[in-house]
């Protein structure tokens, strides 16, 4: 088999920057990208024999851990039958049922095939019933790549630095408004400047500029706004949703949105998004109504086969437990690297980490940019020569999952141990 840099070297001439999705390329901790081979439990295997514990987790969704027996074999079973029906079939009735009974704010939904197609259908159906045009959305949090979420975006965006993109007209990009996140006045005086605001889109749990807690009060604020001034109130759970609980984000902070994005744990490793809320919205999404949105592979037999069978362990799991297990370890990493006199912010809920390389608290995209990206950089490529995957950008989450052993634990423990800073 061709080595990580081969394989690399040949992408590059045929891949734009040789990798399909941006950060994958590791430019910003300075290395290149490592080919995996395999993914098994909390371990990935790359082409040149190597074994990481991962804490990427295909960037969130493995909670399970890779190649969860019971999801791929479900996954089997379902594409023997075939891959691909373009008709409906039993499984996204069932799915969608085990969505709308987890999620308190979704009465109904529609199953797409990412994230970014989520939270794009999601704007057009909130546009499209209050007659409005604008969206405020929050500096450092990402959407996905839809023309009107990348102006101050966080992810893969935050990490080239870019404030934008070429290729997105002025005319789209004047009508996104954004605000720090945490700041409920900012967005109240964007409601006073504007009458023509049709949504407010935040994560409530922010998790692309590095995890990010709301502060109390802040997602209350919000709901509260976005109903004084007839505008919908979506939440992006394409991280959160099924992670921080099986509720997703709104089931803890008890807060009720109009509608909800989803993503990457509903497909069980699949190409998997949704879009859900409120009866009376969804019902305007075509055919029901007149709100057009579709595609070929939504409702993928084989996908839904797969997040059903996700949802089902999911709903057994023990996520207290994991939630315990990661705070333990979480602060004793944070420990490791501070009795070596380093600047650290530990920010952490339930199976979601980051390490901020800072001494302030952080808060917001602000804060989390003084986040020492060389010092990570050193960091990530310390752990990765000593087995731990880590995600290769600063603005970035580390995730546990079920499958996460003591003693991935303690060997990622004994790696920080032995960084020189």
């Amino acid at each position: 088999m061709p080595t990580s840099a081969e394989l690399f070297a040949k992408a590059r001439t045929l891949i734009p920057g040789g990798v399909n999705s941006p950060v994958r390329a590791c430019k910003s901790v300075g290395r290149d990208p490592l080919f995996i081979a395999r993914a098994a439990g909390s371990k990935l295997f790359t082409v040149d024999g190597d074994e990481l514990v991962d804490f990427v987790m295909s960037w969130g969704p493995m909670l399970l851990g890779h190649a969860h027996p019971g999801v791929t074999e479900t996954a089997r079973t379902a594409m023997l039958k075939g891959a691909s029906y373009g008709a409906p079939c039993p499984a996204e009735v069932a799915m969608a049922e085990a969505v709308v009974a987890a999620v308190p704010g979704i009465e109904m939904v529609r199953m797409v095939n990412s994230g970014t197609e989520a939270t794009m259908s999601a704007l057009r159906l909130a546009r499209g019933v209050t007659g409005k045009s604008a969206v405020v959305k929050f500096e450092g949090c990402y959407h996905g790549h839809g023309d009107a979420f990348l102006a101050a975006a966080g992810s893969g965006v935050a990490t080239f630095g870019i404030p934008g993109t070429p290729g997105v007209p002025e005319d789209t990009v004047r009508h996104t408004l954004t605000a720090p996140y945490n700041d409920l006045d900012a967005v109240a005086a964007l409601f006073e400047a504007s009458g023509d605001i049709a949504a407010v889109i935040v994560e409530p749990v922010a998790g692309n500029m590095g995890l990010v807690l709301p502060a109390p009060g802040f997602l209350e604020g919000l709901r509260d706004l976005t109903a004084k001034h007839g505008a919908l109130l979506i939440f992006d759970e394409v991280i959160t949703g099924f992670r921080v609980a099986y509720g997703g984000a709104q089931s803890v902070f008890g807060i009720d949105p109009d509608l909800t994005c989803l993503g990457k744990i509903i497909g069980g490793g699949f190409p998997v998004g949704a879009y859900g809320g409120k009866r009376r919205f969804m019902q305007r999404i075509s055919p029901e109504g007149d709100i057009y949105q579709a595609g070929t592979l939504s409702g993928n037999p084989v996908a839904m086969a797969a997040g059903l069978a996700t949802l089902l362990a999911l709903s057994k799991a023990d996520y207290a437990g994991l939630a315990a297990r990661t705070q333990s370890f979480a602060i004793a990493l944070a420990d490791i690297l501070r009795a070596k006199g380093l600047p650290v912010t530990l920010n952490h809920i339930a199976s979601i980490l980051t390490l901020f390389f800072t001494d302030q608290p952080v808060t917001d995209f602000a804060s989390a940019k003084t986040s020492d990206s060389a010092l990570y950089a050193r960091f990530y490529g310390h752990m990765r020569a000593h087995g731990v995957n880590l995600a290769p950008s600063g603005f970035e989450c580390a995730f546990t999952s079920f499958a996460h052993t003591d003693a991935d634990l303690d060997k990622t423990l004994a790696a920080a141990r032995s960084f020189a800073g």
